[in-house]
């Protein structure tokens, strides 16, 4: 495994970024449970590594519910006063409301559209959009769908939300994949794409 070429951004010398390279980063998600722990983990990591929101994932799970938005959604003043005393997340008010808002922006999405993976995957077309990536300078730190999806997350009361982070998540989620093209999990995650998508 450690011979493998990889994203130039992995660390190999950190197992739980390197599994998540190995496992995560870029498989399509299609379920909407998955695509609500990455806005709030996207949400937490601005401005801090991922390394670290990686190290603190099970401590998210467990205070935010399991990340399910509907429970999420109901959370009061003295859940997030628990939130906020809690050592193993990132004790940030704004970034813990924002959480609790975009829980309930959240559901009001999956009303309006049955569900978000059916709100989401348009603004990439219906598809991943597999990137040619080759250095660590070919990343950009956005595009015009994370741009567009930034803008209508907002626009529907979403925080910590603008093109950098959107664009965060649509590399973790799979809607865009960006590894590079020497990267082994690269080919492997365009073979398991089904038919309609190659």
């Amino acid at each position: 495994m450690a011979s493998r070429l990889r994203c130039p951004w992995v660390d190999a010398d950190k197992p739980d970024y390197l599994a998540y390279h190995d496992t995560e980063w870029g498989v399509p998600v299609r379920d909407d449970r998955r695509h609500f722990e990455f806005l709030v983990l996207e949400g937490a990591q601005a401005g801090l590594s991922w390394t670290t929101i990686l190290r603190k994932r099970d401590a998210y799970r467990e205070a935010f519910a399991g990340f399910d938005p509907e429970r999420v959604a109901q959370f009061g003043e003295a859940e997030v006063a628990a939130l906020l005393a809690n050592p193993g997340i990132v004790r940030n008010r704004q970034k813990v409301a924002a959480a609790v808002t975009n829980a309930r922006a959240f559901l009001d999405v999956q009303l309006e559209f049955g569900s978000f993976d059916a709100y989401v995957w348009p603004f990439v077309g219906g598809r991943p959009k597999v990137s040619a990536l080759r250095t660590l300078a070919d990343y950009p730190a956005t595009s015009p769908e994370a741009e567009a999806l930034s803008r209508d997350l907002k626009g529907r009361g979403f925080k910590f939300v603008g093109p950098t982070i959107v664009y965060a998540h649509l590399q973790a989620t799979g809607l865009v994949n960006d590894h590079t093209v020497d990267c082994f999990r690269r080919a492997e995650i365009v073979a398991a794409y089904p038919p309609e998508w190659r």
